[in-house]
């Protein structure tokens, strides 16, 4: 049995631009190799590997299923610059001295007809690239480190396909126990099919409710994992976001106008892999209690390149949306009397100066008897509208005796109370 001591202090992978976040076909991947040993070793050959694979396992029953499909392989052998070697090519390493290999190669080696798909790591599968090296030494196992890197493919949302809208329409009947119960229907429609993290995806819509249940309209953003190996596929969805409208009663119907919902922090879509595909979707859909739901999806697909022009609909429904709601308050101006003042706004003298009259007899044996306020209401006189049109005529002067009389009344009745409580104590 031979002891093993550590012979190596540092062995890891550098890239020359630390900054950079992610590659894209045809970037190159350069960085050095750093070694420092605590004792003398001796290095027979220094490889440097590119490696860039998806790969799907996921278990179907008593089957594993396994898939692998490669994008980025790439080995060389480098060496020392300035450094004397032996006739071998094995070169001698000391303690205290740090030693750099230096590498790089295109991204898109050895495939240069295949294009990179991006960096994903999903439930059933990944993709995934990185750079490896190999350090053999001799009568020792080679040492081995890694340094990952990020792909990002560039997913443009501005094409002409992108940029189209989108819609659809959906209807369903309801029954209960068999019985008819009338039915629901939605039809929707978004301006484009592309967007990126962050951005709004603008929604138009109309729900209709004629069965004799509430429903309540909804939106959700799904994403859409599809694995494929041995000749089987598996899906697996996840809800990213969502929004929610107003109930609907029986026999109604609601509308959104630009209703908008946001695209989360996620992952462009992967649409050219052949083992594992990321898909998006806008599902719009009424949950119909004691049913299922009525749904309807419309495809999206998540970019790396925002959207950069001004969509004509876009601008003209927004335009229109103004001049609907310019209208509106014109009709309401124009049709619409001013309000009265509120009474609330006149002050009215409620001050404690007037005297008091005895409530009760003295009950606690003392000299002072408990008090009650009875301060006379000052009732302002009636705001006069200068407004009001003189064809109120005879109507209008019978509606303000009338209000006088009330009050008259009213002002009686409160003090004969206040007499009639003061002597039947």
């Amino acid at each position: 049995m031979v002891a093993m001591t550590k012979r190596v202090k540092v062995f890891e992978i550098v890239f020359n631009d630390p900054s950079k976040t992610f590659y894209c076909s045809g970037d190159k991947v350069a960085g050095k190799i750093l070694v420092e040993v605590l004792e003398v070793t001796r290095v027979t050959c220094m490889k440097v590997l590119g490696v860039g694979c998806a790969k799907v396992e996921y278990a179907k029953g008593k089957q594993r299923c396994r898939e692998e499909v490669d994008y980025l392989k790439y080995e060389d052998v480098v060496h020392l610059d300035d450094h004397p070697a032996d006739t071998d090519g094995s070169v001698i390493l000391r303690p205290g001295n740090k030693y750099e290999y230096s590498f790089g190669f295109d991204s898109w080696h050895s495939f240069p007809w295949k294009q990179l798909v991006s960096t994903y790591k999903g439930k059933f599968g990944f993709v995934q690239y990185f750079v490896k090296a190999l350090m053999e030494r001799p009568a020792q196992p080679a040492m081995e480190c890694r340094k990952h890197f990020e792909v990002e493919e560039p997913l443009d949302v501005n094409t002409p396909d992108l940029l189209s809208p989108t819609g659809g329409m959906k209807e369903k009947k309801v029954t209960c126990m068999f019985i008819p119960d009338g039915q629901v229907s939605l039809n929707a429609k978004i301006d484009r099919r592309g967007f990126c993290e962050g951005e709004e995806i603008c929604i138009d819509a109309k729900f209709e409710n004629t069965c004799s249940r509430i429903v309540v309209p909804k939106a959700a953003i799904i994403a859409k994992h599809t694995y494929q190996a041995n000749g089987r596929t598996k899906v697996f969805r996840q809800k990213l976001s969502s929004v929610r409208g107003n109930h609907i009663i029986s026999g109604m119907c609601d509308a959104w106008q630009g209703k908008s919902i946001r695209v989360p922090k996620i992952k462009p879509s992967i649409l050219g892999c052949n083992i594992i595909r990321v898909e998006y979707a806008l599902m719009i859909y009424m949950h119909i209690p004691g049913s299922d739901k009525l749904v309807l999806e419309l495809p999206l697909v998540i970019g790396t390149v925002p959207y950069n022009g001004f969509s004509s609909r876009t601008n003209s429904m927004s335009s229109q949306d103004g001049s609907v709601s310019n209208a509106s308050n014109s009709w309401v101006s124009l049709r619409m009397p001013s309000a009265p003042p509120s009474y609330c706004d006149v002050t009215r003298d409620c001050s404690l100066d007037q005297p008091l009259t005895p409530l009760l007899d003295d009950y606690d044996g003392g000299d002072s008897p408990i008090f009650m306020n009875a301060p006379q209401f000052q009732f302002p006189p009636l705001p006069a509208y200068s407004e009001v049109s003189r064809t109120l005529g005879l109507c209008g002067m019978l509606y303000f005796i009338v209000f006088e009389l009330l009050f008259l009344d009213m002002r009686s009745l409160l003090s004969c109370k206040l007499i009639v409580s003061h002597y039947s104590h």
